[in-house]
């Protein structure tokens, strides 16, 4: 009686869902999980990343977060102040470890959390206090059961050389989930849009092969022997493909050619094709537009413009919350989280457009928001110092008792526009 393979726990389960390439794992239903056959097609992460939309979506979304700025802020009495002393500020904000910069780090893990639905990294310590963290790549983990029936992990560096790594040491993002716990991942839940997707790109490009011609069936009434079928197919390569259209193969003996395929026009192989962007598209929550389809008259203006707002907010925002309150909880002490917080900086998205940037900080300036030294300092430019530091208003909804007041010495003008707001009857002797 052949033993029946354990199943994994709920944990095991999970972890090993994310990792994708597990060392020792014989369990059938998580490798037909993982390497789906759809359309005939195997969808895993290598196959959906050779499709344009799931590449330029993937791409679009981490890019986009890997290149704002991300701080660590300290509240404080008169608001918050960024905390450049904390030991986190600059391994989030600038380099996570001794290889990579912050940008590339948190790009390679918005992507991870993007298609496998989890994001790992390893803290790396020096004593007791936190110094670096370590991207941990899926294709080079691998999970198994020690002698005590406990989950282990290990990792395979760049050098072949493999590690066990520390659970307790992991730093964990999800990405969107079920259980509040692990994030499913997108490849798998939507393997049959991605199947489905990959079939029509095989299909357009064996159209294309053959010289956007649909099958052909010869026929002859007679039957040939098999030296004679040998060489006729041998002599319809020559002249078959797109390399050889316009060649015309030459039919003998009586032979027939009739078509038995369907014409690509016949099957919208084009309305096919595009379809599957946008259902890939929608599994990522991104608008085709952002990733080069569809027409110009909508990926363009004002219309644009709407949609740039609606990927920061129904996006990217989610994204980045959950990326921020991770790094509150797993990278913070108790104590700090009650006067530390990480934040991304929004924003840096506007620095591509130096008219927005304009407006905005008009906007900000004029309200009393914010200073022309905070500004220069956000534009990389060197602080002024003097009005430049003063919060400044536009007058024209000013109160009257401060209109005109320039400096401390103006008193009888102050005087003149406190009597004028009062309402009160003028002093003869005044």
């Amino acid at each position: 009686m052949t033993k029946q393979a354990k199943k994994p726990g709920k944990v095991k389960s999970a972890l090993l869902n994310w990792l994708g390439v597990p060392i020792g794992l014989t369990d059938e239903a998580f490798w037909s999980a993982w390497n789906t056959n759809v359309a005939g097609q195997t969808v895993n992460e290598q196959s959906v990343l050779s499709l344009s939309a799931a590449w330029a979506c993937t791409r679009l979304i981490s890019e986009c977060i890997g290149t704002l700025p991300v701080k660590l802020y300290e509240r404080t009495p008169s608001g918050r102040k960024a905390a450049t002393s904390h030991p986190l500020y600059p391994i989030i904000s600038r380099s996570p470890n001794s290889k990579a910069t912050a940008s590339t780090y948190w790009e390679a893990k918005t992507a991870a959390i993007l298609l496998r639905g989890n994001g790992f990294s390893e803290k790396q310590f020096l004593g007791n206090r936190l110094v670096g963290l370590k991207f941990l790549s899926p294709c080079r983990l691998s999970a198994s059961e020690n002698s005590r029936g406990n989950l282990q992990l290990k990792y395979t560096e760049s050098n072949g050389m493999q590690r066990d790594v520390n659970m307790q040491r992991l730093f964990h993002v999800p990405g969107f989930s079920l259980d509040g716990e692990w994030g499913i991942s997108t490849i798998k839940y939507g393997a049959a849009v991605f199947g489905s997707a990959l079939a029509a790109s095989e299909a357009a490009n064996s159209t294309f092969k053959n010289g956007l011609s649909p099958t052909v069936a010869f026929t002859l009434d007679r039957v040939l022997k098999k030296d004679q079928r040998d060489d006729f197919r041998e002599s319809l390569k020559s002249v078959s493909g797109a390399l050889n259209a316009g060649k015309s193969p030459l039919l003998e003996g009586g032979m027939d050619a009739k078509i038995i395929g369907i014409t690509p026009s016949d099957a919208q192989l084009l309305e096919s094709r595009g379809y599957s962007v946008e259902e890939v598209c929608r599994w990522f929550r991104v608008d085709p537009s952002m990733v080069g389809h569809g027409g110009k008259d909508s990926n363009w203006g004002t219309g644009l413009e709407q949609k740039l707002i609606g990927f920061l907010t129904f996006t990217l925002r989610p994204w980045l919350t959950r990326i921020e309150q991770y790094i509150n909880k797993e990278l913070l002490s108790p104590a700090d989280q009650e006067r530390y917080y990480a934040e991304f900086s929004i924003e840096g998205l506007l620095r591509a457009d130096s008219a927005g940037r304009a407006a905005f900080y008009s906007v900000m300036v004029n309200n009393g928001i914010f200073t022309r030294d905070e500004v220069r300092k956000l534009e990389n430019m060197p602080l002024m110092g003097g009005n430049a530091e003063v919060l400044t208003v536009q007058t024209a909804m000013a109160p009257l008792d401060s209109l005109g007041i320039t400096n401390d010495g103006d008193t009888a003008r102050a005087a003149l526009a406190a009597w004028l707001n009062s309402g009160q009857p003028q002093n003869k002797e005044d």
